[in-house]
This record gives C-alpha cells, sequence and structure tokens, in this order.
C-alpha cells in the first residue's frame, strides 16, 4: 500500500512537508483525543439509519429557536448529555434533542470550555 505523499504543512508559510498536515512545531493542541475512540459510532448505521433520522422527524425544529418562538429546521441530532463511551446513552432516544447547526456548535464549543476548565487546560 503506498503511503501518503508529502505537503507542506497547513501551517500558513511553513514550508515543512509532513504526510500527517501539520508539522510537529505546528500541530494543534486541542486534537480529539479519548472522544476520538468512540466519534466512529456517528457512522454506524444505528445513528445514520435509525437514531439520526428518527429524531429530526420527531422533532423537525431546532429545540432551543423553537423555545425563543422561532421556526428553524433542525439539521442536527444532538445529545443532551454527553455520552463520552457510554453505549447505553449514545443510543438512548431520550437523550437526543433536535437542533440547528448554530446552537450545535454553540452548545459544543460550550462543553468543550467547561472540559478545558475541568481539566485545567487554557
Amino acid at each position: 500500500m503506498a503511503s501518503k505523499p508529502l505537503r507542506p504543512c497547513r501551517h500558513p508559510g511553513c514550508a515543512v512537508l509532513t504526510r500527517e498536515g501539520w508539522c510537529v512545531k505546528h500541530k494543534p493542541k486541542h486534537q480529539r483525543r479519548l472522544s476520538a475512540e468512540w466519534h466512529d459510532w456517528y457512522n454506524l448505521p444505528i445513528w445514520k439509519i435509525d437514531l439520526r433520522p428518527a429524531q429530526l422527524i420527531r422533532e423537525p425544529f431546532c429545540r432551543v429557536c423553537a423555545a425563543k418562538g422561532i421556526r428553524t429546521y433542525a439539521t442536527v441530532a444532538d445529545h443532551v448529555r454527553p455520552f463520552r463511551g457510554n453505549w447505553a446513552l449514545f443510543i438512548d432516544p431520550e437523550n437526543l434533542q433536535s437542533l440547528c447547526k448554530h446552537h450545535h456548535d454553540k452548545k459544543t464549543a460550550e462543553e468543550q470550555a467547561e472540559e478545558r476548565r475541568k481539566n485545567g487546560e487554557k
């Protein structure tokens, strides 16, 4: 099997050649860590064919927007409580809510910031 071709680092102005996208000096500090282990669960048929579509059909509008009286179609089936590798929580339909991309991204950013605070990161 052929390996990936060498390409310049993604950091603007860095010409170091790498197969990983980033050179050692510019590799982002905040990449998926533990979540990488279970992030692939989103590619399983139970998520793609069953849980996600069923949630978006059951609740077609963003829950946060709806609470403000705004009707915005939801595009994301979100876990109310982060499942953090807990399979039962991942597949629990009661732990799902429908959100628009804006509110999902905002919620995720807040959860990640809280996690960094808990771990003493900046």
